[in-house]
């Protein structure tokens, strides 16, 4: 285990959005300080971080001069080039957790399900897609719809399609532009997903949260999820089977599907924290950033019990086109004693950006998650942003 000290050593992290913004916010009172690269000047994590190399993320360059700076290496964006991290780790002797073996799974939906599959981890049927021909043999042994999916890039709901039947395989494979594969629909209750830890010597797991998605967009986590106590352990042990095909220390996101007969899929993995994971803040003992600071630089992990029932929601641009962002109307969150508004910093407020959040968390026992949720909702729609 890394020898503890306060100030502590320097984290680099790859990528500098709300997800480093947030590493820097969770780092700084552990005394560790944080560099990130980002392509973007002045990008959101940068007012909080210790300093940011402007850089692209794939820049061999600019990951070198990150490395020279950091003790350790992390990324919070799966677009980070694991050949490049590679070669800087072994080349500069800092490591990189999660290690890069993982990013590279991670990047190719098909290798991911199939490493996964291969590991006995739960997973709706897939295959291969090489034209669209091999689509409609799905429909036929699956049935109709079918989810189609790119293999690399997709985040957020883009690259997945839905097709509902024969005549759309062709458009549908021409939108997604590149290698796919397809997937069985699954009939689910609820999408939960589990933020799952892996530290030096020991994994932990926070409660499973509850996610609404429209347009693929997660919209709110609701915790703790309204499942049984027994699709809960389940989760969790599937979550734990899912560490064990990961390589290297840190935060992994995962997202599960509740089928309607109570089992659970596997749906996709993030290895770094996860939006659905950002009710941990205010809701957990510890929160999902910790966490990934203590697990990737070797310390011990903090608790991952739940402090109350807490639903977050996702403020996104509500705008027809790009324009200057600024955020209005937040004197109901400020009013309302268990909200907390999370803002992003994003200069630019694109339509369904993600540009912050709002956690609102139960004061006492008695609270309703169903209220916390109407609550939540009510202040998601009191914001707008609005051009300066």
């Amino acid at each position: 285990m890394t020898t503890l000290r306060t100030p502590g050593p320097t984290l680099g992290v790859v990528g500098g959005g709300q997800l480093g913004r947030m590493l820097a916010e969770a780092a700084a009172p552990l005394g560790v300080e944080v560099v990130v690269l980002d392509p973007t000047p002045d990008c959101p994590a940068a007012p909080v971080a210790r300093d940011q190399i402007v850089a692209d993320f794939d820049d061999e360059a600019g990951i070198r001069e990150l490395a020279a700076r950091a003790d350790v290496l992390t990324f919070e964006i799966e677009l980070a080039d694991q050949d490049v991290l590679e070669r800087v780790s072994e080349d500069s002797g800092t490591p990189v957790h999660p290690k890069p073996a993982t990013l590279e799974t991670i990047h190719d939906k098909l290798v991911q399900k199939r490493e996964l599959e291969a590991a006995g981890v739960p997973v709706p049927p897939f295959r291969e897609v090489e034209d669209a021909d091999d689509i409609r043999e799905a429909i036929d042994d699956y049935g109709a719809p079918v989810m189609l999916k790119a293999r690399t890039g997709g985040y957020d709901g883009r690259g997945n399609v839905p097709v509902e039947s024969k005549d759309e395989a062709e458009e549908a494979l021409e939108s997604v532009a590149g290698p796919a594969m397809v997937e069985a629909f699954v009939e689910f209750e609820r999408e939960v997903s589990v933020i799952a830890v892996e530290g030096y010597d020991e994994t932990a797991a926070f409660p499973i949260g509850e996610n609404v998605h429209v347009d693929e967009i997660l919209r709110e986590t609701i915790v703790p999820a309204r499942s049984s106590d027994a699709v809960a352990e389940r989760a969790r042990e599937v979550a734990e089977d899912v560490l064990e095909v990961m390589d290297g220390r840190g935060v992994y996101g995962i997202e599960l599907f509740e089928t309607t007969d109570g089992e659970i899929l596997l749906n996709e993995i993030a290895p770094r924290p996860h939006n659905s994971g950002h009710w941990t803040i205010e809701g957990a003992h510890s929160s999902q950033f910790e966490q990934h600071v203590r697990a990737v630089l070797g310390w011990p992990l903090a608790a991952t019990d739940l402090r109350s029932s807490t639903v977050m929601t996702n403020l996104l641009g509500d705008v027809e086109e790009n324009q200057k962002a600024a955020l209005r109307g937040v004197e109901k969150i400020h009013e309302t004693p268990a909200a907390h508004l999370h803002w992003y910093g994003k200069r630019e407020a694109r339509p369904l950006r993600k540009m912050g959040h709002v956690t609102v968390c139960a004061r006492d026992d008695e609270t309703d998650v169903e209220d916390l949720l109407e609550t939540a909702r009510g202040l998601e729609e009191s914001v707008t942003f609005t051009a300066e």
